[in-house]
């Protein structure tokens, strides 16, 4: 990775069905953190689209019925407006950012991370484990990619994704050295620092039992579609490649700096484990479950 480079992640306040104003609300806080330095900037999951809420109180079937209607209605194509828009703030404002999209996939749809930088598309992620509750709208996607940029070797992990070790492992063996990991999530009582004290743990294992950066972020105020809402407090939180929090916080906008310094002592530490793997020992994880 570059020898330095200054990391920003943004909880955005987005809204579903208010994509405009959602990506207005984007270039804002991309603008600023590039006047505070940063290289890159991580929006939540869904930050351009919104998020869907799906706790349905009522007629379930009514619900879904009304809420797919509304999802393809506000879907994005990674070809279209939204994407244009974010690869222009990109390059306007002179700073990667990685942002959530509700991809029309064609006969499906998708919760997507796109990387844009230099005024150009980099990569994109489709979340692969999908919780319960979203599964009436999300289609899993495929294995995650890692992206070469100027800025270094870029993963990306969507919130649940995280919660299974296999999918920042995917990251690893292809070289991640940044991963980063956009959630909606609103773990009880509803606070960032509840959703800081949820993810610190998982986030914490990820990057230390794969030797990478992580830089996460929270989802930011009230979802409302279909006759339904749900809250989510932000929060975002910077990791290193120790499994060290290197920032964390409840602010807009949180900056941290990671060096190739830091993770190559990372991965010379004696607790660097991914070196001893032994891949050829590994078949069993790869069955189908009996």
């Amino acid at each position: 990775m570059k020898e330095s480079i200054v990391a920003a992640a943004a909880a955005v306040e987005s809204h579903p069905g208010e994509t405009i104003a959602n990506l207005a609300k984007i270039r804002w806080q991309a603008r600023q953190a590039a006047a505070s330095g940063a290289d890159l900037v991580l929006f939540p999951e869904l930050s351009v689209t919104g998020f869907l809420p799906n706790h349905p109180p009522g007629d379930h079937a009514a619900w879904l019925a009304e809420a797919l209607r509304g999802a393809w209605r506000h879907a994005e194509r990674l070809d279209g407006a939204a994407v244009a828009e974010l690869a222009r703030i990109s390059h306007e404002e002179g700073i990667f950012v990685a942002a959530g999209i509700l991809e029309n996939a064609g006969g499906v749809l998708h919760n997507t991370h796109v990387l844009v930088g230099e005024g150009r598309v980099w990569g994109r992620w489709r979340k692969m484990h999908v919780p319960l509750f979203e599964m009436p709208f999300y289609n899993g996607g495929e294995a995650p990619a890692v992206v070469e940029t100027p800025l270094g070797r870029i993963g990306v992990n969507i919130c649940f994704d995280a919660m299974l070790p296999e999918s920042t492992r995917l990251l690893a063996v292809q070289g991640c050295e940044i991963g980063l990991f956009p959630f909606a999530a609103d773990p009880a009582p509803g606070t960032a620092e509840a959703w800081a004290a949820w993810a610190r743990p998982v986030l914490q294992a990820r990057c230390a039992e794969n030797g990478i950066f992580g830089v996460a972020c929270n989802y930011r105020g009230v979802a409302e579609f279909a006759g339904v809402k749900q809250a989510f407090p932000g929060g975002s939180m910077m990791v290193g490649p120790g499994g060290e929090v290197l920032s964390e916080g409840a602010d807009e906008i949180l900056l941290s700096e990671l060096t190739a310094e830091r993770l190559q002592d990372a991965r010379s530490a004696f607790e660097y484990t991914f070196r001893f793997r032994r891949p050829e020992l590994y078949g069993l994880l790869a069955q189908p479950t009996p």
